[in-house]
């Protein structure tokens, strides 16, 4: 069952001195339930793709469908209101906020739903627990480890229960053993969460993790790869 379907996207910047098309008439399909790494050389496009799938941005032509919902036609508003309930985004430099803890950090996608502070108590108390942090909730982003800071970044994304994740370069930052780590939270987002998964790396260990692996280059698809 496909959550996400791209038809013939094409993204197209325009300056006073050059137009730029990073993405060129793609299809895309992703299951339900699947884990999707996205690959390729810089100006590839994929961190392009990754922005039309959650909704940051939008493609010049074609439809990016998430969940039977046309997120390519929905006007600013709307898609300020469906990020917030169907998307957790995980960037690669965390974008922790430094005044606050673990806890209110994690807290803030909530705090745009209507829900009762015991509920949002409850629901980041859960986050935490999921990636293995409940003994860090005071602490601030200072007083984590780049492998910690990253942890809380999930649990921040997942809070909400999306119904997709999308994380950029999650492991660009940090060293090889909190990546590995890192990875092997958001291979269980996916095996034991049943959340959808669109990763965009660089790092071919880091792909691994991967039920798929798509790679890019000049804006299309020139390759993909199961069970990579």
């Amino acid at each position: 069952m496909s959550l996400i379907q791209v038809q013939g996207v094409t993204k197209t910047f325009h300056s006073l001195s050059e137009e730029v098309t990073p993405i060129r008439d793609l299809d895309l399909v992703v299951g339900k339930g699947e884990f999707v790494v996205l690959m390729g050389p810089s100006g590839s496009g994929k961190t392009t793709l990754l922005h039309l799938l959650a909704g940051i941005d939008r493609p010049t032509s074609g439809r990016v469908l998430v969940a039977g919902e046309d997120v390519s036609a929905m006007n600013a508003s709307q898609l300020a209101r469906w990020r917030t309930r169907a998307v957790g985004y995980v960037f690669q430099q965390y974008n922790l906020i430094p005044v606050l803890t673990a806890f209110e950090n994690v807290e803030v996608p909530l705090l745009l739903l209507r829900l009762s502070r015991r509920e949002r108590e409850a629901k980041v108390a859960t986050a935490l627990a999921a990636v293995g942090l409940s003994d860090r909730v005071h602490h601030l982003p200072r007083q984590l480890s780049g492998g910690q800071q990253q942890r809380v970044a999930i649990a921040r994304a997942i809070v909400a229960d999306p119904v997709v994740v999308f994380a950029d370069e999650p492991t660009g930052n940090l060293d090889r053993t909190a990546a590995a780590l890192t990875m092997q939270l958001l291979r269980r987002l996916v095996d034991e969460f049943g959340k959808t998964l669109v990763m965009v790396t660089h790092d071919p260990v880091a792909a691994q993790a991967a039920d798929r692996v798509v790679h890019l280059d000049k804006g299309q698809i020139v390759d993909e790869v199961l069970d990579a």
